[in-house]
């Protein structure tokens, strides 16, 4: 059972209020799968932190109340024995790993135990099977993409079996089918009796599983229901809590473009050291001034092709050919400009404002303030970057991302950790760049997203590209994939 009694919690600065929890009490009975939503910055994350003790023992800040974990007090327990009861995945994986290879990861934690050699195998084993993780097996950790490291860590917290899964966002960066493999994975923990509690913002992959649905707002307890309740609200009513659908997006809309010039890629051929092929296309064309939603299964070079084609990868050959030019690697870098899929590797300065300004040409505090404004950042404006959630740093890099007045953007999941209503701010924007005359590319997973953008889709598949207006594209998922979607989603 978990117990949260008159829990306050106020982070290191106490001047700021995000993030921060107020007169929380709450209770899980053992054995209930728990989900707690709201839009980002309401406290989601830290109510996770507290359950898994990183509250006090890891971060810093002012805690009044009681936290109880099977009966035991968190605060004077130490973070060791809280571990072997609670497992946690966390927002960003690659901050819980240890090890370089991922076999050695998912038998990490039971080596930590002091569990036989034998039976650690036995586990690693089933637990790779139950995931259909093979093929992820004795590979570098630093190779694996986004959503393979999502997969990693689910596995790693799944191979140790503590009474308690925390999840933070565990479907960020995952594809459909990764969806259906992390849903039949909680399913088989709560068929085993776990108390699972999770924070998510992509809700319609897990509304079989939930027993309970708790909506934050501003640091307090704002709904507490049971599902049934929950899933009599309309879209409008969800959208209006900041929460996204909690059924699938079909995308209906059918987006033409006209007079299209394209900007064509040629030679995206890559592979690591040692390692096979990740990409192996002759060519690929993108719609010029358009907006162009890059899909496709976790770890076939999504975020590797973004890399290859703005010239980040000295290894690529790639050659861009714009307006009838050749432009070479180094032209490339200054024309685009890549938001990273983890963000934390381009956050470089003491403040958000200062971030912002780095990124322009010539620094105009005024305009980077009004950029952060239209993101609802600019009361964080003297805030260290890495002390924002993870839906505000994705924003944070947008807004840099806009600073550089670059011909040609490219995201990698921009909307990984984002709540609607900031979904909606990054769609919006995106669609006023595309006016301005911008060509975007995005990696994405996010239909809800595709959908609101008007995108164009291409499927990357591997060693080869699928061109879909959206129409065309929902058309194929409804006659070829519907049987690979988990029934709640179709």
């Amino acid at each position: 059972m978990i117990r949260l009694e008159n829990v306050h919690f106020q982070y290191g600065d106490e001047n700021e209020n995000n993030g921060a929890l107020h007169d929380i009490n709450l209770e899980i009975p053992s054995g209930q799968a728990v989900l707690f939503c709201g839009e980002s910055g309401c406290g989601k994350t830290t109510i996770t932190r507290l359950i898994n003790g990183l509250i006090p023992h890891f971060y810093e800040g002012r805690l009044t109340g009681k936290i109880r974990v099977d009966g035991q007090e968190i605060q004077s327990q130490e973070l060791y024995d809280t571990a072997k009861i609670v497992g946690t995945v966390f927002q960003n994986p690659r901050s819980q790993f240890f090890n370089v290879d991922t076999r050695s990861e998912v038998a990490f934690g039971l080596e930590n135990q002091g569990i036989r050699e034998a039976e650690i195998l036995k586990r690693v084993n089933q637990t790779v099977t139950e995931f259909q993780m093979e093929s992820l097996m004795d590979r570098s950790i630093f190779e694996l993409s986004g959503g393979e490291k999502q997969k990693i860590a689910c596995a790693c917290v799944s191979t140790s079996s503590p009474e308690v899964f925390v999840l933070d966002e565990p479907s960020a960066n995952l594809d459909v089918h990764s969806m259906k493999l992390l849903h039949n994975m909680i399913l088989r923990w709560k068929q085993q009796g776990k108390t699972i509690v999770i924070a998510e913002h992509r809700l319609a992959y897990i509304w079989n599983l939930i027993d309970r649905v708790i909506f934050l707002e501003s640091g307090k307890i704002a709904k507490d229901m049971q599902p049934a309740e929950f899933l009599k609200l309309s879209e409008t009513e969800l959208h209006s809590m900041g929460l996204r659908s909690n059924n699938e997006q079909k995308i209906s809309k059918m987006h033409k473009a006209t007079d299209i010039k394209n900007i064509e890629f040629k030679d995206i051929t890559f592979g690591y050291k040692k390692g096979k092929q990740i990409l192996d296309i002759s060519k690929i064309q993108i719609p010029e001034h358009e907006i162009t939603a890059i899909i496709g299964h976790n770890g076939l070079g999504k975020s590797t092709f973004l890399r290859c084609i703005c010239g980040l990868e000295k290894k690529c050959k790639t050659r861009m050919i714009k307006n009838g030019a050749m432009i070479k690697r180094k032209k490339c870098l200054a024309e685009c400009f890549l938001v990273m899929q983890d963000v934390n590797h381009q956050l470089f300065t003491e403040s958000v404002l200062d971030e912002v300004l780095i990124s322009m040409e010539q620094e105009d505090k005024e305009k980077a303030q009004e950029i952060l404004a239209e993101l609802d950042l600019l009361e964080y404006a003297g805030r260290h970057p890495i002390s924002l959630s993870g839906g505000q740093k994705q924003r944070v890099a947008v807004a840099t991302a806009i600073a550089s007045e670059r011909d040609i953007l490219l995201f990698d999941e921009p909307t990984s950790g984002l709540d609607y209503k900031h979904m909606l701010q990054v769609s919006a924007i995106f669609q006023k760049l595309k006016a301005k005359g911008k060509t975007i590319i995005v990696v994405t997973h996010d239909m809800e997203f595709i959908e609101a953008i008007s995108a164009n889709i291409i499927e990357l598949n591997t060693n080869s590209v699928k061109n879909y207006a959206q129409k065309e594209f929902r058309e194929e998922v409804d006659c070829n994939e519907k049987e690979k979607l988990p029934a709640e989603v179709i």
